[in-house]
């Protein structure tokens, strides 16, 4: 419990009325189903993500063209905001309704008796509180979790004050679990005084009812409305959370702090796999995390049960001073916050724990630094963002229940009931299967070329996140369009330290660090050494060879202080092993990079860190390079037209084949992945069709 704390006004905004009749007019009741549960859960502080459930009790014809009351519930697993007719499962009501007559109903036989009842078995499973929505006693039903409803019923006085606010509208269930018993629970109060018009649940949300989908909607706003009145009432004006710690940290300061400590951070995170770290400055969290109550307030438990299996009952806290603290000792800090969070995770898994459970992740999904940000994490960036989203909704309810006099959650063993609840550790199985590099951070220097931008592809497709970076810095934003938030672009100069430096900074404060750099930004020149000028020499070597150390250097830097490893690859060239004449600079240039990474996999290898080199030849599709002069020198030192060179290069391979972008890819990716090639440093994979003088001997 934390002491009450006034509310501003401005916290609990009304919501608005959007209905639009024309959207149900000429549509079928289950239509209108999804159009009144998309517009709920278009408000996030209406509708979690994933979380409430809608439902319509309809008469139609079964498949032996029968009529049959049919109930229409959201699907296990289904999103309302996106929800589509597919998502929601058809259910013979005459079936469930005699269940109302028993006494109890384990979750697994609830669980096969709903099946049974299912109009089609190919529908999805059912809302585990598909009989929440049967036994209550009206054609439109919604269930939500809105954020004004959930500072009253996560109020430490939560009954007294539902009454305050609603008086004889409400019925109040203490907090159970969902299923059969909670069901029957709200089926007997609803028949015990059938003109209420809402449900409040404890610690839980809100459950209305119409007699049509818009009254039903209507039920629900006004309830939410009224609730976002009563709180504001009771505010008294003051700052939230007991006011402000001590003074904030400018935001330049903020963000140069995050970029020291956030590797650290989603190393010690990472223990069982790489995670993808969103941050989080906006002025709500920092409110938050800046109040003198947030350290206490933090700690009490989750705002609602739908939010356990994504945010943990609790964040991990890490104190932060910035007279006292530098980088340094708030890295350790997170470290050691980490650490003791996961300490603490196994043993509240061994206390609470039954014969087949399993602790699939001990690490916070969150994590609040003391007048800094929230960092959430995730295994993929869909779970770090979605944290995150449903943080947001946790601090809007805690503002609201400290408000009025307190907040209060679910105790251990309640918490433990919902996170390792079978009904709801199967929607998490309804998620894609992992991919190869889940959780993966991959940086691409030369990003926006077209082994850069190949490359970026088969990292996206293979459950990664990417940095494209590249000195084009409008080709490398046109790049990660294709990727929607799977990829940011970045301006970088390989032969400028600082651009280098503040790329690996973009690239952690984007996604939290990196565990892949492919260093491929590149030219290409061609001379005879008699015409071959001490500049061009030199910039071939600024590029090719100081470039390629500068970004590993870097990406060591970073690697080292994530301490799980990771993998740097260069992309080289045929020309690093086989002689050619007239390109001397070149050649050198990139024999230098072969050595290099040759030199690092040694020293770096003690780290984890594996380092190799992958040598293409004549990619000619989709290259910048080969649409400079560099065709045209290249055909010339041949004695062949341009538009020969495909074929000239094609013909002199051993397979005669011409390599592509994609065959680039393939081989950086078999180098990425520490399952394909985790014992593999040191070492280089030609890409060439086969040319014999490159042949490693």
């Amino acid at each position: 419990m934390t002491r009450a704390t006034p509310l501003p006004t401005k916290s609990v905004p009304s919501i608005e009325d959007r209905w639009d009749p024309a959207r149900v007019t000429g549509v079928d009741e289950l239509d209108a189903l999804v159009y009144r549960s998309n517009l709920l859960a278009s408000d996030r502080s209406v509708v979690n993500f994933g979380g409430g459930n809608t439902s319509v009790k309809a008469l139609q014809a079964d498949h032996t063209g029968r009529a049959t009351n049919v109930l229409w519930v959201k699907g296990s697993g289904s999103d309302l905001a996106t929800i589509g007719r597919g998502g929601f499962t058809g259910l013979r009501l005459e079936e469930i309704m005699p269940l109302l007559e028993r006494d109890a109903m384990s979750d697994e036989e609830m669980v096969a008796y709903l099946a049974r009842c299912q109009l089609d078995p190919s529908m999805p499973r059912p809302s585990i509180e598909t009989l929440l929505h049967a036994f209550t006693p009206h054609p439109h039903v919604d269930h939500t979790h809105p954020d004004a409803i959930g500072a009253i019923v996560g109020a430490t006085d939560g009954e007294r004050l539902a009454a305050d606010c609603f008086g004889g509208d409400a019925l109040w269930i203490p907090y159970i679990r969902p299923g059969f018993a909670l069901s029957k629970l709200v089926a007997d109060a609803i028949a015990s005084k059938p003109e209420a018009k809402l449900v409040l649940l404890a610690k839980h949300g809100l459950v209305t009812w119409g007699a049509s989908a818009a009254e039903s909607y209507t039920a629900t706003l006004e309830a939410i409305n009224r609730a976002a009145s009563f709180v504001a009432a009771r505010a008294e004006g003051g700052p939230a959370f007991g006011g402000a710690r001590r003074p904030g940290i400018d935001a330049e300061a903020r963000m140069g702090l995050l970029a020291e400590v956030l590797p650290a951070l989603r190393g010690a995170l990472g223990v069982d796999g790489p995670r993808v770290l969103q941050l989080d400055t906006s002025p709500a969290v920092l409110e938050f995390v800046g109040g003198d109550e947030s350290p206490e307030l933090s700690q009490v438990g989750a705002a609602c049960p739908d939010h356990l299996v994504h945010t943990k009952r609790r964040p991990a806290w890490v104190a932060y001073d910035p007279e006292r603290d530098d980088a340094a000792a708030l890295r350790e800090r997170l470290v050691e916050a980490v650490r003791e969070f996961q300490a603490r995770e196994h043993a509240y898994f061994e206390q609470y724990r039954a014969e087949d459970d399993k602790l699939l992740d001990p690490s916070p999904r969150v994590v609040l630094i003391e007048g800094v940000g929230m960092v959430s994490a995730g295994r993929t960036l869909k779970a770090a963002k979605l944290s995150r989203d449903l943080y947001h909704r946790a601090i809007a309810v805690m503002r609201g229940a400290s408000a009025l006099g307190g907040f209060v959650s679910l105790d251990d063993a309640e918490s433990f009931a919902i996170e390792f609840w079978p009904l709801e550790l199967y929607k998490l199985s309804l998620a894609p299967p992992p991919r190869e590099l889940q959780g993966v951070v991959a940086l691409v220097t030369g990003g926006a070329g077209g082994i850069g931008s190949a490359a970026a592809h088969a990292f996206v497709d293979s459950g990664a996140v990417v940095v494209v970076a590249d000195i084009d810095s409008k080709s490398a934003a046109e790049v990660v369009t294709e990727f929607g938030d799977a990829a940011v672009p970045v301006d970088v100069d390989v032969t400028d330290e600082a651009s280098i430096v503040a790329a690996y900074r973009a690239a952690t404060l984007a996604f939290g660090g990196v565990d892949v750099v492919v260093s491929n930004a590149g030219i290409a020149s061609s001379a005879p050494i008699t015409e071959t000028s001490s500049e061009l020499w030199d910039r071939n070597h600024d590029i090719l060879a100081r470039g390629y150390f500068l970004v590993a250097r870097e990406a060591a830097r970073t690697l080292i202080d994530q301490g799980t490893g990771g993998a740097i690859i260069f992309v080289g060239s045929k020309n690093s092993l086989a002689p050619s004449k007239g390109a001397a600079a070149y050649s050198a240039a990139k024999a230098a990079e072969l050595h290099l990474a040759r030199c690092l996999a040694e020293e770096l290898g003690a780290h984890g860190i594996r380092v190799n080199t992958v040598n293409p030849d004549a990619v000619l599709a989709g290259s910048r390079i080969w649409d400079s002069s560099w065709r045209e020198e290249r055909a010339r030192a041949y004695g062949i037209e341009p538009d020969q060179l495909e074929a000239f290069y094609r013909e002199r391979t051993t397979l005669k084949v011409n390599v592509l972008p994609a065959d680039i890819a393939a081989a950086i990716l078999f180098f990425a992945s520490p399952v394909r090639s985790g014992k593999s440093t040191g070492n280089f994979l030609n890409v060439d069709g086969g040319v014999a003088l490159a042949y490693p001997r």
